[in-house]
């Protein structure tokens, strides 16, 4: 059987040019879009119970948008007025610009990396003085205190949202023949979902080491990975697996 449709655990891409949807046009694919996992807020009422005071810091560290969205939104409930002293430093620029939703930018020192969390830790330990705070979900990479604790840097965790699996019952009978996840939380919200789930001919594709090991773990069978030398993204993945799929299945 010829793979003819995708279905992907994530929101569908806002932009037209997606790569996705250059696959489906290229591929004669129907790509549909599911997000598998939501952001739930954590109530400023349930925050005050980690004992973390974001004005005794005098610094905040965003590794995303949401954490940004979260940060501004318990300050407003706690009815909070960040400092303008306060400093930034974020995963990417274009995170830092996000900031611009909630502070007048220009006049804030922020401070932003290349993407990669290693990499700002790099800048983080050129302000080694500053006590910073770190936004976060309740499911977030190891790598984030395990660097900042390597590094001697002062700082505090704030769980400030958290990760819950979607209502997925619409769902019912997945008739996809390639599921792609991008987290473990994917995989779980997949197995919370449907206990019943039975692979068989279904192909599932994951991006990242520990996407690939919840897939395993799951018992299930994992198809597709990404990144690899040969395909960095999860589209050249895909494209890779189904050109070499459907020629041998003529």
């Amino acid at each position: 059987m010829k793979i003819k449709k995708i279905l992907v655990s994530q929101p569908k891409p806002e932009t037209p040019k997606s790569p996705y949807f250059d696959l489906a046009e290229k591929s004669n694919l129907k790509i549909d879009f599911r997000p598998f996992i939501q952001v739930e807020a954590i109530p400023a009422k349930e925050f005050r119970t980690q004992k973390v005071n974001l004005l005794e810091h005098t610094a905040v560290v965003f590794t995303s948008r949401t954490a940004i969205d979260h940060f501004f939104r318990v300050a407003e409930e706690l009815r909070l007025v960040i400092p303008d002293t306060m400093k930034y430093f974020c995963i990417s620029e274009a995170t830092a610009f996000y900031l611009q939703k909630y502070i007048v930018y220009r006049k804030r020192k922020i401070f932003h990396s290349t993407g990669k969390f290693p990499d700002l830790v790099e800048v983080i330990k050129k302000h080694k003085e500053e006590s910073f705070l770190v936004p976060l979900s309740d499911i977030h990479k190891v790598e984030i205190p395990t660097l900042l604790n390597k590094a001697k840097i002062n700082y505090s965790k704030a769980i400030l949202y958290r990760t819950v699996s979607s209502d997925l019952s619409d769902l019912k009978d997945i008739d996809y023949d390639i599921l792609v996840f991008f987290s473990p939380s994917g995989i779980a919200s997949l197995m919370q979902n449907f206990p019943d789930f039975e692979q068989k001919d279904t192909k599932i594709a994951s991006f990242g080491p520990a996407t690939a090991k919840a897939v395993k773990d799951a018992g299930l069978r994992l198809d597709i990975q990404a990144p690899m030398p040969q395909a960095p993204s999860m589209t050249m993945a895909l494209e890779q697996f189904i050109k070499k799929h459907n020629k041998d299945n003529k």
